[in-house]
Formats: structure tokens, C-alpha cells, sequence
């Protein structure tokens, strides 16, 4: 797998999701109206595993808000591996449509080649979001010293935004949804 460099252009593809529009209604106070009701950008970056799951649902109950708009981020090694594409692109749609029914929050996806944390902060410095959300993978203290964690390597490099990484839910909790 070819590392992200910090200068360097990376790969990337839009997914292009069902277009899934909230109705929003009118302000009803004033305090309701400028950065409030245009919305905040979030990052959520996902992956196939349970933990990243837990980490979207979340987001989308304890930090989204009506009018915040939703890009999920998922890491490939290529773009050219189709199978992979094609099943997160399914993914994708699934968790937008559920951000849609949960939240009332828009969603825009997008894939990206490369090392997961780079690429990770890479699109937080294209964004300039509200936040980053991330999930762990469960791992041991010891086994992320040695392989290396994305949520450590984002939480220390997103230059651009604050970093939340939500704890993996325990064998047998409940997710928030």
C-alpha cells in the first residue's frame, strides 16, 4: 500500500447517493437563524466493522443537528479494486439513508485512496469541519503501539478540526440507536 505524502494530491471518488433531500422547516426563534441554521459540516469516517458503526450512530444522535450536512469517509488501499468499491458504496447509501430517518441530516460520501489516517485528515483539512468521528477497532494498548491506530494518528495530525472517537461498545451493548 503506497503512503499518503502530505503534499501530494490523493486519489478519491464522490459516491454518488440517492438524492435524499430533508424538508426543513422555517426558523421558528431568532437564535435559530445564521451558523445555526446553515448547518455544520461532520466527518464520520467509516469502515465495514461494528465499532464504526457504533461510532456513525453516534454522531448522528448525540452530535448532528437539523441542517448539518454529513461526509462520510472511507479509506481503500485502491480505487481500482471494484468489489471493495462497489460494497462501500452500498454501505454508504445504507448509513445516508439512515442519517436521512434519523437525523434529518443530509449526507455526501467519498472515498479515498491511501493510508486511513492521512486520508482521514486530508479531507478534514479540505473541509474545515465541526468535528472528525471516528470509531476504534477494539485493539489493546499494546497491539496499537505496535500496528499502529487511525484514531491515534488523527486525533494527533487533524490540524483542522477537533477529533471525537467514540469508544467500541462492549460484547453485548447495545448500540445508541
Amino acid at each position: 500500500m503506497e503512503t499518503l505524502m502530505e503534499e501530494e494530491e490523493y486519489n478519491w471518488k464522490e459516491v454518488k447517493l440517492p438524492p435524499l433531500i430533508p424538508i426543513v422547516p422555517e426558523p421558528e426563534l431568532e437564535r435559530e437563524t445564521g451558523e445555526r441554521r446553515r448547518g455544520r459540516d461532520i466527518i464520520i469516517a467509516v469502515d465495514h466493522g461494528p465499532n464504526s458503526k457504533h461510532a456513525f450512530h453516534w454522531a448522528i444522535t448525540h452530535l448532528c443537528r437539523l441542517a448539518d450536512t454529513v461526509h462520510l469517509v472511507h479509506a481503500v488501499s485502491s480505487l481500482k479494486n471494484q468489489i471493495v468499491y462497489d460494497t462501500t458504496e452500498v454501505l454508504m447509501e445504507k448509513l445516508a439513508v439512515e442519517a436521512l430517518e434519523v437525523a434529518m441530516v443530509k449526507s455526501k460520501a467519498r472515498i479515498v485512496e491511501g493510508d486511513a489516517g492521512k486520508a482521514i485528515c486530508k479531507e478534514a483539512e479540505r473541509l474545515k469541519p465541526a468535528a472528525v468521528v471516528l470509531g476504534t477497532r477494539g485493539r489493546s494498548l499494546m497491539q496499537s503501539v505496535l500496528q499502529g491506530s487511525v484514531s491515534e494518528y488523527c486525533f494527533h495530525n487533524c490540524k483542522t478540526a477537533p477529533v471525537i472517537i467514540v469508544p467500541g461498545k462492549e460484547a453485548g451493548e447495545e448500540s445508541v440507536l
